[in-house]
């Protein structure tokens, strides 16, 4: 039983390590994603001003 109960716990510890390490990973890349996609936005507005796009 005891031996049950170590392999359980060594199960939990290590999904809850990957858990951690995909979460991270996934709002970095997020994070990045989001700059990129403002910076691309940013242009577009930027471009369309400078060639005096009429915002009506």
């Amino acid at each position: 039983m005891k031996t049950i109960v170590l392999l359980k716990e060594i199960y939990l510890e290590g999904f809850r390590n990957i858990g951690n390490y995909l979460i991270r990973n996934y709002f970095r890349l997020f994070t990045w994603f989001s700059f990129m996609m403002f910076f691309v936005v940013l242009y577009a507005f930027i471009f369309r001003v400078s060639t005096g796009y009429a915002f009506d």
